[in-house]
């Protein structure tokens, strides 16, 4: 008995790769390290704990750069070494990079808010649940397989949610937490439906396999595998907070601190879309009839609510600015929606997801600093409402000069140049992919943003009213304006260096 069970057990035994894994590995051990640390270091020096977790997400980022010699795969099957669970490629490195780069700009501006609140916000907690939640993000695109893909999601996710409850007796904090965990486990569990039906047609789990299988399926399972497709989709539609699955954003991002509000709107959006493309153009290429035309419709209907939505904010309601930072989120979901979708139309549909890729990259940056700039003026206003803006040049003219260039960025205008290019990239892939329609929708939404971010940006310089409250920016707080601000201006400067990703696309 012994004799049989011992070829059957090497059979299953699969090497490990350490080296691949070690972004997302080093952030979950960084996070256990932090909450174990939590119950032995004194009240007084708890701040150590957040330089800890932001020099373990700048290692994490760090130990990307010996992956760039080439694709690297573990968890391989024994008997077929091709599939595999985990694949650390251009892709992976590329999403991991904005997703652990995101985490460190968010953990600099949480430095700041923390000790602001620190009765309100436990320190020790608060850094082991943005760390595991880093680490499923940056597990995430580097998923090859279904039941990787949803473990990942979900770690990425389930921190999330009590990051934006983590404010103690807090009523809108917890409202925003109780709406993003309902919205999330719907979505959880209608993408699980899907996945099993995919399951049930096909025999397996791995995207390669399943992008194989699915297209000699047999016509008593077509239409298991159509609304297994169909679910899986509108699971991921909730997570990249497409309409009509978007009603969670603008009060998740009210009620979340403003650091975890930063943190969602970037990494939050690489995670859904990163696993939708993974989905789509990986495992699904061959039902690309089914999700091409759902997709393209779901981005005319997020860019064009989104945009609407952030036109509607009035400048004088309480936290109007992260509204308007959050239904133009919203918006920006349906540009990104826009290369998927044409990936369902073209070819080369993993080389379409490439401007999306692109796209992601340079909101992240400007977003991110957008976020900054208001977490400096949260300081001394806090209902962040968009008049508190007014005459901000007067107080603090850098801060006004780089909250200018990241919506210049964001509404596509120079010099916000990689913003401009981002925008045309997105275009000439729909308009390529023959959905002119798409493209008209979107050149109607970005002059309709256009309106917002210039009407704020002038705010930004005109005469304050009354005497001009001086903003103190602690050095957390710079960095993080500072890194953004750096990358904002050399992407614009040299658009090349993310705009390449359009043209040789990723896989």
């Amino acid at each position: 008995m012994s004799a049989l069970a011992q070829p059957l057990a090497a059979s299953v035994v699969q090497s490990v790769d350490w080296l691949a894994i070690a972004p997302p590995t080093v952030a979950a051990v960084v996070a256990l390290v932090v909450l174990v640390a939590d119950l032995f270091v004194p009240e007084a020096r708890k701040a150590v704990l957040g330089w800890v977790s932001v020099a373990g997400l700048a290692v994490s980022a760090l130990l990307l750069l010996p992956l760039l010699d080439g694709d690297r795969s573990t968890f391989c099957l024994t008997g077929n070494p091709g599939v595999c669970s985990y694949t650390a490629d251009r892709f992976t490195l590329v999403i991991q990079f904005l997703v652990l780069g995101g985490a460190l700009l968010a953990a600099l501006l949480s430095v700041t808010a923390l000790k602001d609140g620190r009765r309100r916000l436990p320190e020790g907690e608060f850094w082991f649940l943005l760390l595991s939640s880093a680490a499923g993000a940056a597990l995430l695109p580097a998923s090859r397989d279904l039941a990787t893909l949803i473990v990942a999601l979900e770690v990425a996710s389930l921190p999330a949610f009590a990051l934006v409850g983590i404010r103690h007796g807090d009523r809108k904090s917890s409202e925003a937490a109780l709406k993003f965990f309902l919205s999330s486990v719907t979505a959880t569990a209608v993408s699980l439906m899907g996945i099993s039906f995919v399951y049930a047609a096909t025999g397996s789990l791995y995207l390669t396999q399943v992008a194989d299988r699915i297209q000699h399926v047999d016509g008593q399972l077509h239409t298991l595998a159509q609304t297994g497709v169909v679910l899986t989709l509108v699971g991921f539609a909730f997570k990249t907070a497409a309409v009509p699955f978007h009603f969670w954003v603008p009060d998740t991002y009210v009620g979340a601190p403003l650091p975890v509000a930063a943190y969602l709107s970037v990494v939050g959006k690489a995670v859904g879309f990163s696993g939708l493309i993974l989905v789509t153009v990986v495992a699904l290429p061959s039902y690309a009839d089914v999700w091409g035309p759902a997709l393209a419709v779901l981005a005319a209907l997020t860019m064009t609510v989104g945009n609407v939505g952030a036109l509607r904010q009035q400048a004088t309601r309480a936290y109007s600015a992260v509204r308007l930072l959050a239904w133009s989120s919203v918006g920006q979901a349906g540009y990104l929606l826009v290369p998927i979708a044409a990936a369902g139309y073209v070819k080369d549909g993993q080389k379409a997801v490439g401007s999306t890729v692109a796209y992601a990259l340079m909101y992240a940056a400007v977003n991110l600093g957008a976020f900054a700039v208001a977490a400096v003026v949260s300081r001394t206003k806090h209902l962040n409402r968009l008049t508190d803006y007014r005459g901000l040049y007067a107080s603090n003219p850098l801060a006004a000069l780089t909250l200018a260039f990241f919506l210049l960025c964001l509404a596509g205008l120079p010099p916000g140049i990689i913003g401009l290019f981002a925008k045309v990239t997105v275009f000439s892939v729909a308009v390529d992919a023959g959905l002119g329609w798409l493209a008209v929708v979107m050149a109607v939404n970005v002059v309709i943003a256009l309106f917002y971010y210039l009407q704020w940006t002038a705010l930004l310089f005109r005469a304050p009213e009354g005497e001009p409250a001086r903003h103190r920016v602690p050095a957390p707080l710079t960095a993080a304006i500072g890194l953004t601000a750096v990358l904002g201006v050399a992407l614009s400067g040299a658009p090349q260096l993310v705009l390449r990703f359009a043209d040789t696309g990723l896989f």
